[in-house]
């Protein structure tokens, strides 16, 4: 049977391409040689339970692995102490199976002794007992911890294991404890009863700081495709894709795959790509993230239900996305803490910045596509006469910058207030929009975001385009520009750039004009 892109549950050898993680499973083993008790907290679909799968078959020969699944309880199993002993007894007994006769035992008696003694002081006991006469040392991991962390018997559970960590120098008990989730069981503040004052913080204070990088790196990604490659013999570039795919999506796990199944059984077979070998180039790339901004997943879902929620994480988004200022963390704010935690945005040098290029496209798409925005002149501007800028099925970028200039003029030229760089930008994005909408993405070039400048990337078909969007602040201003986008097409191997100039000097002259340097056209749309 021939393996496939995985993403849903967690990947498996023999029927997943998947990247080599064994530098990551080092680096934890690690952890668990210095007997640390740790919590894998990454985002959805970020790869923890097949993390957590590749480390039990890892830690096997030194440890005895403990795997579980707060998943498979139920959310009953955790209404009382007793009921959920019972359960994770229950869930040792079908689960583990090198546990000892006499343990195996004293379990089976536990589950059925007087409710009264079924509790987790007792059940500690007997987990203690098996940890000091246990061959090997045990390992707890827990996945799908999020099932619990709001309750009160889970932070029993944890003030359990905290206490025999302390006291592990006198009391046999795990050598390390694993719990994986989203959420930071580390940083539960909050108080399960009103009366519980000294629940406040969570008892899994013991927790080392879990360091490990979790998203795949470029090499990582190169070693799954030469693993598909070496099935398919498509003659793709390895390296460059691998690029793409790491530059699109900083890694994430459930993206790379994704992409990966979307030109695998979705791109190739298609009209514009026959077969693998047309499918597996830049160009196949750019149709499977059209694709994947398209499509509906629980992902997407849970980034836009998060803007929801939190109205000042949707004002901070909007304002780095069109904004261009430099965003500080601060550890206080709470929604975006969330984001963090949820992979949507991370931390850079400081600030914060979206988590990587699909996330950033998607909340573009977002923030230009609201019922708000499509209601803007110039939004339906463009939309009225989006058949002109499309000939032969590639886009008249000239044309687009023409015509904007155009309706600019037409929509705003009485307006006597000056628009800042942020609004200036939404404007011509919001334009752009309805254009490229369904056949085309764009992006802001991370290294050129900020105040002064901001250069969009428009991929169409294919087909990239560059446009430098500024305030126009004189002459010698405007030649450096010029200059810095030249060398910038330089970078992306490209002959023809734009650059849309914002003027608001009473005596401005508006239209579009061409320049020359040296092989490079740059086209200059100034409103």
């Amino acid at each position: 049977m021939s393996r496939i892109f995985n993403v849903t549950g967690d990947c498996k050898p023999a029927l997943h391409y998947m990247a080599d993680i064994t530098e990551k499973l080092r680096q934890i083993k690690g952890m668990v040689d210095a007997g640390q008790y740790f919590s894998i907290n990454r985002a959805r679909q970020y790869g923890k339970t097949t993390t957590l799968g590749a480390l039990e078959k890892y830690l096997g020969r030194e440890y005895c692995v403990v795997s579980l699944d707060f998943q498979m309880l139920g959310y009953a199993s955790f209404e009382t102490e007793r009921v959920f002993v019972e359960a994770f007894s229950n869930e040792l007994l079908e689960c583990v199976d090198e546990l000892p006769d006499g343990v195996r035992t004293e379990l089976q008696e536990f589950a059925l002794c007087d409710e009264k003694k079924r509790t987790l002081q007792n059940f500690f006991r007997i987990l203690s007992r098996w940890c000091g006469s246990s061959s090997k040392p045990i390992v707890l991991m827990i996945d799908e911890i999020d099932s619990a962390t709001n309750n009160q018997v889970f932070l029993d559970f944890l003030s359990q294991i905290r206490g025999y960590y302390i006291r592990r120098d006198k009391l046999p008990t795990f050598r390390s404890v694993i719990l994986a989730g989203v959420y930071d069981v580390k940083n539960i503040r909050r108080k399960i009863r009103p009366d519980d004052e000294h629940k406040m913080n969570s008892p899994w204070n013991i927790a080392a700081d879990f360091d490990v990088v979790m998203s795949f790196s470029q090499d990582e990604i190169a070693g799954m495709l030469r693993e598909y490659e070496a099935d398919h013999y498509t003659g793709m570039d390895i390296e460059e894709m691998a690029g793409l795919l790491r530059g699109y999506t900083e890694g994430y796990p459930y993206l790379v795959s994704r992409l990966c199944k979307l030109i695998d059984e979705k791109v190739a077979g298609s009209g514009q790509f026959p077969d693998r070998a047309q499918a597996w180039g830049r160009q196949g790339f750019l149709e499977a993230v059209r694709m994947l901004l398209s499509e509906k997943n629980t992902l997407f879902e849970s980034l836009e239900g998060k803007l929801a929620d939190y109205p000042q994480l949707r004002r901070t988004l909007h304002s780095l996305l069109f904004g261009g200022e430099a965003i500080v963390y601060n550890v206080f704010d709470e929604p975006v803490n969330i984001a963090i935690m949820f992979g949507f945005v991370r931390k850079d040098n400081g600030n914060i910045c979206v988590a990587n290029r699909i996330f950033e496209i998607l909340l573009y798409n977002y923030f230009l596509t609201s019922a708000e925005a499509q209601n803007m002149s110039i939004f339906r501007a463009a939309a009225n006469d989006k058949t002109q800028f499309i000939r032969g099925g590639r886009l008249d970028m000239d044309r687009v910058m023409e015509k904007f200039v155009e309706h600019f003029d037409s929509i705003y030229g009485d307006q006597a207030q000056e628009f800042d760089e942020e609004e200036g930008r939404r404007r011509f994005l919001l334009y752009l929009r309805p254009i490229i909408n369904g056949a085309g993405n764009y992006y802001i070039e991370p290294r050129t975001r900020n105040a002064r400048r901001m250069d969009v990337v428009v991929d169409y078909q294919g087909e990239q385009f560059i446009i430098e969007l500024k305030i126009w602040r004189g002459d010698a201003y405007n030649s450096r520009g010029e200059k810095q986008l030249s060398d910038y097409l330089d970078y992306f191997d490209l002959k023809k750039g734009y650059m849309l100039s914002y003027n608001f000097n009473q005596k401005k002259e508006t239209g579009v004009r061409k320049i020359h340097l040296g092989d490079r056209m740059l086209v200059e749309a100034v409103v």
